[in-house]
């Protein structure tokens, strides 16, 4: 099966300043494997700001964070695709990075809002679905992008809920967003495994 094959359907990717962005770093010496270490650096000081500077201003800029790592998850395939720039490794980065970055925003989201556990169980979620999808890779199946909380949709819930968080914050003076977006995507989390390995189970049942 081709890489292709295995990507997430991304209406961004068909946009114009996507494929100008992405024909730039073609261009440049930057490798996709770079950018996907990048995602890693943007989801780090988004987790950092969640931690150490939940202040209004901070939850702005975690915000713009996990915006920055979702464009590096954009650009990444679409260099080394489109940009004829893939690598022998570039399914271990493509997947790797995702990871990491999903578990230090997830678990610092649990932490801001003064329910750790909810962080942790979220991150566990998280990995989860996205190791059922791979789990379809491995059997030859497409792999399963389907939600209802994969992760654009987890960085979405994370984004909004830093912004609301930032204007609650400064007028009430407390972090409910925080607390209701890490309950989301746990619970949302939790859907999408059930979701994922149910269509798998379905598909497997066809091919045999």
């Amino acid at each position: 099966m081709n890489e292709s094959a295995n990507r997430r359907p991304l209406a961004s990717r068909g946009s114009r300043w996507a494929q100008a962005l992405a024909g730039a770093l073609a261009r440049s010496p930057v490798t996709p494997n770079q950018i996907s270490v990048a995602s890693i650096a943007f989801a780090l000081a988004g987790a950092a700001l969640l931690l150490w500077r939940p202040t209004p201003a901070g939850l702005v800029l975690c915000a713009v964070c996990v915006q920055l790592r979702l464009l590096c998850n954009l650009l990444d395939g679409m260099v080394a695709i489109e940009g004829g720039k893939s690598s022998p490794l570039g399914a271990l980065y493509n997947e790797f990075p995702d990871r990491i970055a999903d578990s230090l925003l997830i678990v610092a989201l649990g932490q801001a809002a003064g329910q750790p556990w909810l962080g942790w169980l979220g991150a566990l979620l998280a990995a989860l679905t996205a190791y059922i999808r791979v789990t379809g890779g491995s059997l030859g199946l497409a792999q399963d992008f389907r939600g209802p909380m994969a992760k654009p949709h987890r960085m979405a819930v994370l984004t909004l809920a830093c912004l609301v968080g930032a204007a609650e914050l400064a007028t009430a003076g407390s972090r409910h967003a925080l607390t209701i977006a890490a309950v989301v995507i746990a619970a949302g989390a939790a859907v999408t495994c059930v979701t994922r390995a149910s269509a798998l189970a379905r598909r497997l049942r066809d091919r045999g």
